[in-house]
């Protein structure tokens, strides 16, 4: 039951209809006996900055889930952000402080990764293909690289986004092998999928999956359905892989510190969790 007591996170992201946390973190708070609530709001990329303005003088509003389109342009919009956030690029979460300044910090890569290794994945060493350059992307891409991938193959249909997500990457880890412009996944150890497609129906897949050696661990941001038509031809191949919810249920925890409401495990995260497709 929302009240006039209940403090809110606001979900910002345009399509909603895919949105899946306030399936997790709405029962959790229930659960808990946590007067919160996360609540969709859809807003296009045009209309974002200003409602990003109006926002921070909502008095019951904690702060704010960020997903796509929104997550490199909030960068930009925030009056302060963590080092995580700068080296990614991007934000998707941030913080409504007393003082009404915004706070920005990123945790898609770090969720992305912890999973991963949690299914005894280790990424140590290994070559990795991140398609898309986005704010979800240039995360997972930064987190990869501080968890020490040996090389990272960075591929956007904007060439100057993955160019500049390989700066970036250069600067903080120059020992890190990088390269720019081929999708082919041949060879790698790891392919991520960090685009939208898979998002609507009748998108094309965003690999040539008859290049994938089996074996190969394929990772997907996308949460339209559990197994995308990507993970389907993973599965086909004999591809272990990680499925967009799976990245989800292992950065809520974080977010959870962020916004001062404890911590949980992804354990007892999935015990509660109402998700629908």
């Amino acid at each position: 039951m929302i009240s006039g007591k209940t403090t809110l996170i606001a979900h910002l992201g345009y399509p909603t209809e895919a949105f899946k946390a306030p399936m997790i973190y709405n029962p959790w708070f229930d659960s808990k006996g946590i007067d919160a609530a996360v609540i969709p709001m859809g807003v296009k990329a045009d209309d974002y900055p200003r409602t990003l303005s109006v926002l921070r003088k909502f008095t019951n509003v904690r702060g704010a889930l960020v997903t796509m389109p929104h997550k490199v342009t909030t960068l930009g919009l925030m009056d302060e952000v963590t080092p995580t956030a700068s080296v990614a690029g991007a934000c998707n979460a941030i913080l409504i402080r007393p003082d009404g300044s915004l706070l920005g910090d990123q945790f898609d890569g770090a969720g992305y990764v912890r999973g991963v290794q949690r299914k005894g994945f280790d990424v140590t060493g290994k070559r990795v293909l991140v398609s898309g350059s986005g704010g979800v992307g240039s995360a997972i891409a930064a987190s990869l690289a501080a968890a020490g991938v040996s090389e990272l193959a960075l591929f956007d249909t904007v060439a100057a986004s993955a160019a500049s997500l390989a700066a970036r990457l250069h600067q903080h880890y120059p020992q890190l092998r990088t390269r720019t412009g081929s999708n082919d996944p041949a060879g790698f150890d790891m392919i991520v999928n960090a685009t939208p497609l898979g998002m609507n129906e009748g998108d094309p897949l965003p690999f040539e999956m008859d290049r994938v050696t089996p074996g190969t661990f394929v990772g997907e941001v996308v949460m339209r359905t559990a197994i995308t038509p990507l993970l389907a031809a993973a599965q086909a191949r004999g591809c272990p892989f990680q499925m967009g919810t799976d990245m989800l249920f292992e950065m809520i925890p974080a977010y959870l510190e962020f916004f001062g409401f404890g911590t949980a495990t992804p354990e007892e995260l999935r015990a509660v969790s109402q998700i629908k497709y």
